[in-house]
């Protein structure tokens, strides 16, 4: 009988410990979960700059598709591309267009060093006269590297007005609404919004390695166990495209702060070095977290 009580006492200690764990994980953002939300933040920039790219061609050219500028886009040979109306027919004002992006089942390199499965699908109204456009786009057995992308994306694209020290740029406003499947099948939720300019290099069309972007923008994040989480640019992310010339992640620095049940945490981005690393912060402890691939 004493056996038979010590054995319960040991389940049910189990038990407690089991379950305080979990309130303690779930409460708090953890440097892995830190690190897969900067994962998806990667893929997000890479589709948009990939769909940005195929939307500025077909105003560039409206018979062919392609921009006569070197792009940042510039998409591989494994990469096939097909439109309706098709390639070599002249599209009109008002036309939609459509644009299916197949980058194949096997993975395709992009010069930055990330590979891309499957098909983004684009569409678009064309009226190169307009101050503001809507691209909206979805997934087709889309893989980012090992992240699996599913749902519906748009962005709304503006020129800003010039000022004595910008020029007139474009600021892409981008709405996700997204779920993402890591290799361990854990699939995470994201709604929200990513404000992107260009904040250097827009004046040198042809050369591309100069381009940096300013990211702003919030969203939340729903995690398998139902934990919901609000992530804030608090400090703008720079993306800085030279960074492709030495086969690194393009974001270099700025904070993304996160809260989950009124527990904060950071994720710094760094000093704008061409690195793999961003520094996550919580109750006063930082670690390194790995942010590519």
């Amino acid at each position: 009988m004493k056996t038979k009580i010590l054995f319960l006492g040991l389940v049910l200690s189990l038990f407690t410990i089991s379950c305080n764990k979990d309130e303690r994980d779930n409460s708090t953002i953890t440097a892995e979960e830190a690190s897969m939300n900067a994962k998806i933040d990667i893929a997000n920039d890479d589709v948009s700059d990939i769909v940005d790219g195929e939307f500025v061609a077909t105003m560039d050219n409206n018979v062919s598709g392609k921009s006569n500028e070197v792009s940042e886009t510039s998409l591989p040979p494994c990469v096939t591309i097909t439109r309706t109306p098709a390639f070599g027919t002249a599209i009109t004002p008002g036309t939609l267009v459509t644009k299916t992006i197949d980058f194949g089942t096997t993975g395709c390199p992009m010069p930055n060093g990330n590979i891309l499965k499957g098909k983004i699908i684009m569409s678009f109204t064309f009226n190169p006269g307009a101050a503001s456009h809507t691209i909206n786009y979805e997934f087709l057995n889309f893989y980012h590297n090992a992240l699996k992308l599913d749902g519906n994306k748009s962005f709304t694209r503006t020129m800003s007005v010039a000022t004595a020290s910008s020029p007139s740029h474009p600021v892409v406003v981008m709405n996700m609404d997204m779920t993402v499947t890591f290799p361990n099948g854990n699939v995470l939720e994201r709604v929200g919004t990513r404000t992107r300019e260009i904040i250097a290099g827009f004046n040198t069309p042809n050369v591309f390695l100069d381009n940096v972007y300013q990211v702003t923008g919030n969203w939340t994040t729903t995690f398998p166990n139902t934990t919901v989480q609000t992530s804030t640019i608090t400090t703008p992310l720079n993306v800085k495209m030279s960074c492709i010339s030495v086969n690194k992640p393009l974001l270099v620095s700025g904070v993304i702060t996160f809260v989950r049940n009124n527990n904060p945490a950071t994720l710094d981005y760094g000093n704008g070095d061409c690195d793999n690393l961003a520094v996550f912060t919580i109750n006063g402890n930082s670690y390194n977290v790995t942010i590519g691939n």
